[in-house]
């Protein structure tokens, strides 16, 4: 029997409850996020984004595409607190419940709680009760695996609700851009496109050796999406798997003696959070997003776990020193420690590498 699984993305999450609590902002164009020269967009409601406004866009650049956005400070207990709302309700239908975010989640529903035979029905049920009780809108996708229903979601946004079946799977595998492969952003897209790859298609057509050779373990993970494989299970206990934390810049800079110290503040308050956390691991991740808000990543990993700041701050140094940005000057750093040395096995390598093709460090 095929897995019934469904995704459920809340449209426009913050921006909604801020629309929602404040009937002035209903209908308008708003961002959540801040305003000053170096904010960035956390949230926009559906009526900025026809302007081209997105999420991790400077404050500056929305401006420019809205002049009239208006931009409101998030309240990121309140949006806790409806997210704890919308998982009692999903914990009506099942247990099996895997958050990736306070706005979505994975949902097994193949034995679920009220024995409800098709998910189409669990997912429209939950859709009007987040309706009913919240006054918010979701979108939801269902397919049978997590990759499909994923991209399912965000096909009919907002207020979407699409399934894909397994016979039809792989005729929609075939014509969906590379883009919109869940995990694959701007760059990893880039290299597809220089050996000829564009859609899942063309994606099919390379061989598993020829993919794992061009993009390490995580092109297994390729390789078998184009064939609409993907058996991650839904998991309800999610392991942290890191801990991260950056700091934009009031201005630009690339300086070394000014970069060497904004470095030390980062791994301070990494090193604080890593002792609050309890948490360590072996591989430390430097982030650095430079002036025109293109951003590079680099990695070493280490044999004993890191968490404290003498233990860190040279590796983060020897990263660094991989980085021209005496040319580029740097609006962001940030740092991160990943991989607890607790996980071994070559299942948790490929789990990993699938988390750093969208690397999350806290603000």
């Amino acid at each position: 029997m095929s897995r019934k699984i469904i995704h459920i993305d809340m449209d426009a999450f913050y921006a909604a409850v801020e629309q929602r609590d404040n009937p002035e902002l209903r209908g308008k164009p708003i961002a959540v996020g801040h305003a000053e020269e170096r904010g960035v967009v956390a949230t926009a409601s559906y009526e900025a984004r026809k302007f081209g406004v997105r999420s991790a866009m400077s404050s500056v650049k929305a401006k420019k595409l809205c002049p009239q956005l208006i931009f409101v400070e998030g309240r990121i207990g309140v949006y806790k607190e409806i997210s704890a709302h919308i998982h009692s309700i999903f914990h009506e239908y099942t247990d099996l419940i895997e958050p990736i975010s306070l706005d979505e989640a994975f949902l097994d529903v193949t034995n679920n709680k009220k024995g409800i035979e098709l998910a189409v029905d669990i997912a429209k049920e939950i859709k009007q009760r987040i309706r009913e009780e919240l006054n918010l809108v979701a979108s939801a996708g269902i397919s049978y695996n997590k990759f499909l229903a994923k991209i399912a979601s965000d096909l009919r946004k907002p207020d979407g609700l699409c399934t894909i079946h397994p016979d039809q799977a792989e005729e929609f595998i075939t014509r969906l851009p590379i883009e919109s492969f869940w995990g694959i952003g701007p760059v990893t897209a880039k290299k597809m496109h220089t050996l000829g790859i564009y859609n899942g298609e063309t994606l099919r057509q390379c061989s598993l050796d020829m993919l794992v050779r061009q993009f390490g373990k995580v092109g297994k993970i390729y390789y078998d999406f184009a064939r609409g494989i993907d058996e991650r299970p839904v998991e309800p206990i999610r392991i942290r798997k890191s801990i991260g934390c950056e700091r934009t810049l009031e201005k630009d800079i690339s300086l070394k003696s000014s970069v060497i110290i904004e470095l030390y503040h980062v791994a301070t308050e990494l090193a604080e959070r890593l002792k609050r956390k309890n948490f360590s691991g072996t591989t430390l991740t430097l982030k650095i997003k430079f002036h025109d808000f293109t951003q590079i990543t680099r990695s070493q990993s280490v044999a004993k776990p890191l968490g404290r700041l003498d233990e860190i701050l040279p590796i983060a140094k020897l990263l660094l020193n991989e980085v021209d940005y005496v040319n580029h000057p740097i609006r962001l750093i940030g740092l991160a420690v990943s991989n607890p040395k607790d996980e071994p096995g070559e299942e948790d390598i490929v789990k990993e590498k699938w988390i750093q093709l969208s690397f999350d460090f806290d603000n």
